[in-house]
């Protein structure tokens, strides 16, 4: 496909197409697992691939290696598969107890049982009920002899009646279904949220794109962008970005938000909501988006792009990245879909060098998010300020080292925001150059489940996220009181938002990230 031009405002934005070669792997992860050691092992086996992701070149951003997670339906295990897409047949496979969610295809073929229930499929086929994908999206039923039968939890909804929302276990081994089954929200007449519409057709597609920002002849802003469907991580991490230059220096390697959760409070609890969520980011929900595609997936729009946020409905005509500028901004905006939950992930990069993440919660219907609860996200900047050593600080007013305002984070820590103290941190390289990160009005404070605001670390390889799990974020284990003076650094921090019936602000948060020195 061409690349795409768009001007506004002085600016012209450059978005050009990365695809061919190796990324063509990811478009057909079966076929490229079938040529590798997991085909001989899953021989005759009735399988899914529920997980596939790459680690891809830091320069090239060429996938290096792969990583499949299996569900084998035959044998009732999990197998992960591992190794360098130049040679599969030398993968590494093992056994896990990790389950990723559901995709489109399986939840469809769990719709599929439930449609040959006799008490569920005539209501499912005439439309009285709607299935959706539930949260929590999987209870697996684990048998005696430990091995785990994957087991899909679906949502079904019927405008005409007094119970709004039932749920049905999908037992994806045996076929069987179960009405009500323990550890799924409550059957109830309550309708939160707007209707669910999915729109338009999936997307598929594995390319990247590189931007490039000029004014005049000044080039401002040079990176590559990576929408949610193929970003890092086992769940995903919203848009991605990575090797992000402004006025030709490298200010990040990679930004990105590679954890998600949300936990109700205890009215939610007792109707079966929660009390915790592990989120996924890497599927697409439909939203609005006018233009022309640079790649599938990959939008340049002529008008702001419209997700539930701004219209306040679901669905659209694009599901990916939309492009679009507005005020003197590059927008970079998606939205996303994690069981009913819809989220919106999007950065702004200003001309003067100010970038803007922001992660929006919003719903379609279901029963639970009318109850008060707890949104928590966590972004991971992997800093590289002019791809030299750096060091953070943290300002406060009055100073806590010192006179000065500013100190110097010594070791790796976790830190809380304290608005009182106007606190926000930097870092910044050892030629004085760097970035603040300032914390936003609504970004919210840590309780117990969100653990923290923001952390400082070395930067390692694998700890791009932290892993299956509970599902409280456990940014701590990378947090080894190791010296992050003069190091490559990663900086974590977290957005947190309570949302509650009765409205309270704005269901958007994020920091403003801001050069100085440069």
């Amino acid at each position: 496909m061409p690349t795409q031009v768009l001007e506004s405002g002085g600016l012209k934005v450059k978005l050009e197409p990365i695809s061919g070669g190796q990324h063509e792997i990811v478009e057909d992860p079966q076929g490229f697992l079938a040529r590798s050691s997991l085909g001989a092992e899953l021989s005759g086996a009735k399988h899914r691939v529920v997980s596939f992701q790459t680690e891809d070149d830091e320069d090239t951003d060429e996938p290096v290696n792969f990583e499949a997670t299996v569900y084998d339906y035959t044998n009732r295990r999990t197998l992960v598969a591992s190794g360098s897409v130049d040679d599969p047949s030398a993968a590494s496979i093992t056994e896990t107890s990790r389950h990723p969610h559901p995709d489109p295809d399986e939840l469809a073929e769990a719709v599929d049982i439930l449609k040959r229930d006799p008490e569920l499929g005539p209501d499912i086929e005439s439309g009285a009920l709607e299935p959706y994908q539930a949260m929590p999206p999987l209870l697996n039923n684990t048998l005696p002899d430990g091995s785990v039968e994957r087991t899909v939890n679906v949502g079904l909804y019927s405008a005409q009646r007094d119970v709004r929302h039932r749920f049905a276990a999908v037992n994806m081994v045996t076929s069987r279904t179960t009405l009500g089954p323990t550890g799924a929200p409550h059957e109830h007449h309550r309708d939160c949220g707007v209707r669910g519409v999915d729109s338009c057709p999936p997307t598929r597609g594995s390319g990247k794109v590189r931007v490039t920002v000029m004014k005049g002849s000044q080039e401002l802003w040079s990176l590559v962008v990576v929408k949610p469907a193929i970003s890092s991580g086992a769940n995903g991490s919203g848009v991605e970005l990575r090797r992000v230059r402004y006025r030709g220096d490298k200010v990040l390697q990679r930004a990105h938000v590679p954890i998600l959760n949300v936990e109700y409070e205890r009215t939610g609890n007792l109707d079966g909501c929660g009390p915790s969520y592990r989120d996924w980011q890497n599927e697409e929900a439909c939203f609005k988006a006018e233009g022309e595609n640079v790649l599938p997936g990959y939008r340049a729009c002529t008008e702001p792009a419209e997700t539930i946020f701004e219209s306040g409905r679901d669905g659209g005509n694009f599901r990916g990245v939309a492009f679009y500028i507005r005020n003197q901004q590059l927008f970079l905006v998606s939205e996303l879909a994690a069981g009913w939950y819809r989220y919106a992930s999007e950065w702004r990069l200003h001309e003067d060098g100010t970038i803007r993440p922001r992660f929006g919660f919003n719903a379609v219907r279901n029963p639970c998010t009318c109850k008060p609860h707890h949104h928590h996200a966590y972004w991971r900047f992997d800093f590289d300020v002019a791809e030299m050593p750096g060091t953070v600080q943290e300002f406060n007013d009055p100073p806590l080292v010192g006179d000065r305002n500013w100190h110097d984070i010594a070791r790796e820590t976790r830190r809380r925001k304290r608005p009182s103290s106007e606190r926000k941190w930097r870092v910044r390289n050892t030629d004085g150059k760097g970035y603040e990160l300032i914390p936003s009005a609504g970004d919210g404070q840590a309780d117990d489940f969100g653990v923290g605001d923001m952390w400082v670390v070395r930067k390692r390889p694998g700890q791009i996220e932290d892993g299956f799990g509970p599902n409280r974020a456990r940014i701590e284990q990378f947090v080894n009181n190791q010296s992050v003076k003069d190091e490559r650094l990663v900086v974590w921090y977290a957005g947190h938002f309570r949302h509650s019936p009765t409205g309270n602000g704005d269901h958007i948060v994020g920091p403003r990230l801001e050069p100085f020195n440069w």
